[in-house]
């Protein structure tokens, strides 16, 4: 047998293309279109390089005091790693350790199957209603873990917590993990229940809201044992996790939070208008509570649609899977590169 035989096989995910076009509206990614915090570019400009001969801080601990008193919680029930994605695979590799299957949606954020497959955990996909809403009764199975997103990406659709909380008391058995990355945008979050149930794990991101995804900084949210293990699985992974300017960058943001409350204030403005839009020009749209629009129309399959907008430079996300190959998802960008979308997508409508 070859050691090529031996290889660990996966499909891996396949994050949103960083295309290299001339004068292109680019909004596949989600990313935010406003800079970050005043405050944020002061650190930037500031940096001592003579502290990068040294290991940062391993568990970021001035960071975890000062998020610790932004969302009214214990340090000890905070946890900070390299973006929300790496939160979330630590979170998987911590509690989902059964050999009963994780539950997800079956439209969801793709990442969470590959994390499933890395680490060899099963997993079932539930499917979600005509209107891409979950049914809490399709989560009362044995199961070794539960895992979505509130709101969804890329559906858009947040979930009431009456149903989160329907969730919880149904599975104490089991963690159940809420991926929060763009509950800024929603004005909802689970983190009032934290005090309630000990199962529940809520991430969180600073790349959509507070404009920083090029730092690649996340947080996990849990009762004291949870994150403590959850800090067990990291530390014999990586125990300098965050590197020392990116833990410098989040304090900043953090202490400068009215700035990113008014660039959010600026994108749900700017999504509000667009969907509105939209609806008028025939497409569907989805209530969407996140910084982007998940849309679609008769007159065009989801391929098509991406096609015709990618030609012209105009970068949006699709993906040719059940359930959603007739949608695309639009970031929300700013509004004069909204107009410019609208003007585009009225213009294919016409001549449809």
């Amino acid at each position: 047998m070859s050691w090529k035989d031996r290889i660990r096989k996966v499909e891996p995910y396949v994050s949103g293309e960083q295309p290299k076009l001339e004068q292109m509206i680019k909004l596949n990614t989600n990313e935010n279109p406003y800079p970050p915090s005043e405050k944020v570019q002061a650190v930037l400009q500031s940096v001592n390089a003579d502290k990068l001969a040294l290991y940062p801080n391993s568990d970021a601990e001035t960071l975890r005091t000062a998020l610790a008193e932004f969302w009214q919680l214990d340090e000890s029930q905070i946890f900070i790693g390299n973006g929300s994605d790496e939160v979330l695979s630590l979170s998987f590799l911590t509690f989902f350790n059964s050999d009963k299957p994780v539950f997800m949606p079956d439209v969801t954020y793709p990442f969470y199957p590959t994390y499933c497959d890395l680490y060899g955990i099963k997993y079932v996909k539930q499917a979600v209603d005509a209107d891409f809403h979950i049914q809490a009764k399709d989560y009362v199975a044995e199961n070794g873990g539960i895992i979505f997103c509130n709101p969804c990406n890329p559906t858009g659709i947040s979930e009431p917590l009456d149903l989160i909380e329907q969730i919880l008391e149904q599975n104490q058995e089991s963690v159940v993990i809420i991926d929060e990355a763009y509950a800024d945008f929603s004005g909802q979050s689970a983190i009032p229940l934290l005090d309630k149930y000990e199962n529940l794990l809520i991430t969180r991101t600073f790349s959509k809201a507070r404009s920083l995804a090029g730092i690649r900084l996340g947080v996990a949210l849990g009762s004291s044992y949870a994150i403590g293990k959850l800090y067990d699985v990291k530390n014999s992974f990586n125990s300098y996790c965050v590197d020392m300017i990116a833990q410098e960058i989040g304090l900043a943001s953090i202490q400068d939070t009215e700035q990113m409350l008014a660039n959010v204030d600026k994108i749900i403005a700017t999504r509000t208008w667009f969907s509105k839009a939209v609806e008028k020009l025939g497409f569907v749209s989805t209530d969407s509570q996140t910084n982007f629009v998940f849309i679609r129309c008769e007159q065009f399959s989801g391929q098509t649609l991406y096609d015709r907008m990618y030609n012209k430079h105009i970068i949006v996300r699709y993906w040719d899977k059940p359930g959603i190959s007739d949608w695309v998802r639009i970031t929300i960008g700013t509004d004069e590169q909204m107009k410019q979308v609208l003007d585009f997508l009225s213009k294919l409508m016409r001549e449809a």
